[in-house]
């Protein structure tokens, strides 16, 4: 690879140039990030997933670029037009606008008011405009007047034509008139006339108007959103004088005949060529930049969600609410398997509440229930109510478990293939009690964008978000690890180094010889070979494996290392993890060798000290206000338990027990300034908020954390 390259990735994310390199060789080389961020610290210097992941951006741009290069040569080339001295500034050019600037005299045209008038030989005329030493420029075009130029004024008019596309392709002309948009650019929109009805949620930006600098993210989507509706007029501009005169000091020098017609072929390629070409290249920058930040937060509460304390292994009742159509209800054992299904009552307009009850304390007996799942979608808050009076021969912890989502997997063909007996309502329900138990396990199967933590989400480049996701839910799935011999298809194909195939290729293995034994067993899959295995061992786990090591965090590459710690202090490897007195006696200087250095060496002892532990928080209970039913209950000034199920660029949305989620604008969240709510809370954190405004109109609830203390 063209160490130019390295140096240009190098520069961009500003780390060394070794780091770079070495990473960028990893990841050529079939590495995942994850296993590049947790077994390669030596040669990263201990980079983490959000810094080999610019890495990579950088250098799929730089690739890109490379071929967009590659095609434009070979389109010059075509023409005939290819100098050593352009193909140099081609290739030496590393900025995407730039590159465009310099083709876009040789870009395939359509029929332009410009090719008409050179077609007219007019061509010799507006170089002569163009070099402004003319004593009469008037009378010099009246020797054009042929054929189809039936004036000197039809004349001078196609010259200018011509004169304007030579401004617009004039890389000078395109970077003076881009810094002023990047710098000065106001964004405005307007109303569409006869669309206020249909506009009432963009009302803010009705007639709007503000430095494009100052414009956040999610509102500038919300504006492009409303236009792509056509709702909102919406346009990217700057003082047209300023940038006019700007260029005219670029082309025109002193006073002649010419000036005047240059003036007018300056004025026009600003307005009908450059200022709109300019627009759309910002705009589309923004447009970018914007994707770019909604797909980071998306990204980060995706993050959380899927991190988000599980149950674990217990047995579950789980309860998909409803008035009408009644209660499903399911109870699944430790593994999340289906042993039972039916329907209860409890709510208008049936009320068999004593059946309902009755049933439920039976459930509970027979199937040694210990959770109660319940969705907090329509029902859901009368549900918990209602299974919070019930008397049970048992302790049972009741949880409200958010469905976004789990609608979208009842009717997916992974929940076909799991239960094509059931039909979605029970496909439904599992899925609720199992988000329970592993919200990880559960969630793979879901598409992210149905999940519903997102911010413009569906507006942004939907090939970026993909791609980006699909990173989130492959780190949060080796961040935790699996468990070989209980994971779903769906979860191992998030395993490095794995995918669809192996991943199915294990399910199969498992089915066909029992679970596995030991790590080096997975070798025997068929199409396991040793990259994959490299890349996937580490992450999978094997809890009741004869090597107490399958079930850790230690890669098999490092066996040998724990082999050589115990020898040192004469013991063996299970003795030296239950033992911390002797991790204590252990110098990791000793072990340090050419390919292993210390941050693998204390990765090694740390996991040691807590083999196989879920590095996920532990599950916590919310109590809502029960005096809270609809948002007409709420009262500003109230003081309420909520929990965060939303975080954005602008805010965090609270659950308080109700249909609708409140808002905590970034402002009301703390008494200091922060430009990211991310900083200040998390995605199911237990907050308490003050009530502060009720839209009823507009099912608009506006809290404040700072002022709820």
């Amino acid at each position: 690879m063209d160490e130019k390259l390295f140096e240009l990735v190098a520069e961009k994310t500003a780390l060394s140039l070794e780091k770079v390199k070495n990473t960028i060789l990893l990841l050529q080389g079939g590495a995942t990030i994850p296993f590049i961020s947790r077994y390669r610290k030596e040669l990263t210097g201990s980079l983490n997933e959000i810094q080999i992941a610019q890495i990579q951006k950088e250098l799929n741009y730089f690739v890109e670029l490379d071929k967009r290069k590659t095609t434009i040569l070979n389109t010059i080339e075509e023409q005939q037009k290819l100098t050593p001295e352009l193909k140099k500034q081609i290739t030496e050019t590393y900025d995407a606008n730039e590159l465009e600037d310099i083709y876009l005299p040789y870009k395939p045209k359509k029929r332009t008011r410009a090719t008409i008038a050179h077609e007219k030989g007019l061509e010799p005329l507006a170089k002569i405009i163009m070099a402004q030493h003319e004593a009469n420029i008037e009378k010099r075009a009246a020797a054009f007047v042929k054929n189809e130029v039936e004036t000197a004024n039809d004349a001078l008019s196609g010259a200018r034509d011509i004169i304007a596309e030579w401004i617009n392709e004039n890389s000078r002309a395109r970077d003076i008139t881009r810094q002023l948009f990047n710098r000065e650019a106001f964004i405005q929109s307007k109303l569409v006339k006869s669309k206020e009805a249909d506009a009432q949620k963009y009302r803010d930006y009705f007639d709007w108007s503000e430095p494009l600098k100052r414009c956040p993210s999610h509102r500038f989507l919300a504006i492009k959103r409303a236009e792509k509706e056509g709702l909102l007029k919406v346009s990217i501009s700057v003082d047209e004088e300023r940038a006019i005169e700007k260029l005219k000091k670029l082309f025109i020098r002193g006073y002649s005949s010419c000036t005047h017609q240059l003036e007018l072929a300056i004025t026009d390629s600003y307005k009908r060529l450059l200022s709109p070409s300019i627009e759309t290249e910002v705009a589309r920058q923004w447009k970018q930049k914007s994707d770019e930040e909604a797909i980071q937060v998306f990204g980060n509460n995706l993050r959380q969600l899927l991190l988000a304390p599980p149950l674990g292994q217990k047995r579950v009742l789980a309860v998909d609410p409803g008035f009408r159509s009644g209660c499903k209800i399911v109870c699944l054992d430790e593994q999340g398997n289906l042993l039972h299904n039916e329907t209860i009552y409890p709510h208008p307009p049936q009320r068999e509440v004593k059946n309902a009850a009755k049933k439920m304390a039976s459930l509970v007996s027979m199937y040694k229930i210990e959770a109660i799942a319940v969705g907090n979608g329509t029902a859901g808050r009368e549900t918990e109510k209602f299974f919070k009076y019930l008397r049970f021969d048992r302790d049972v912890s009741i949880f409200s478990v958010n469905e976004d989502g789990a609608s979208v997997y009842s009717a997916s063909e992974i929940a076909r293939e799991e239960f094509p007996k059931y039909d979605v309502t029970v496909r439904g329900s599992v899925s609720i009690g199992r988000r329970l138990m592993d919200p990880l396990a559960e969630l793979v199967k879901i598409e992210p964008k149905s999940i519903g933590v997102g911010q413009y989400q569906h507006d942004v480049d939907q090939k970026l978000l993909q791609a980006d996701l699909d990173r989130v839910v492959e780190s949060c799935v080796n961040t935790v690890g699996v468990n070989v011999n209980t994971a779903s298809k769906h979860l191992l194909t998030y395993i490095s180094g794995l995918g669809p195939q192996l991943a199915q290729n294990i399910v199969d293995y498992r089915r066909e010889n029992g679970n596995f034994k030991s790590r080096n067993e997975l070798m025997n899959v068929k199409r396991m070979g040793e990259k994959a295995y490299e890349q996937a061992a580490g992450f999978l786990r094997i809890p009741d494996a004869e090597n107490p090591l399958d079930n850790t965090a230690v890669h098999p590459e490092s066996y040998n290392i724990v082999g050589k710690m115990a020898s040192k202090i004469n013991t063996d490897i299970p003795t030296l993890i239950k033992s911390e007195e002797l991790r204590k006696q252990i110098n990791l200087n000793d072990f340090i060798s050419e390919s292993t250095g210390l941050p693998t060496l204390k990765d090694i002892i740390n996991e040691l000290s807590k083999p196989g532990r879920d590095p996920r928080e532990k599950i916590k209970i919310l109590e809502f206000d029960d005096t809270i039913k609809t948002i007409e209950d709420l009262k500003p000034g109230a003081i309420v338990p909520g929990i965060i199920t939303n975080i954005t660029k602008f805010g965090a949305f609270v659950d308080i027990g109700i249909k609708e989620n409140g808002l905590i604008h970034v402002s009301q969240m703390t008494d200091k300034y922060i430009d990211d709510p991310a900083k200040i809370v998390k995605l199911n954190q237990h907050v308490t908020v003050k009530i502060m405004d009720v839209d009823l109109v507009r099912k608009r609830i506006q809290l404040s954390m700072k002022e709820a203390h």
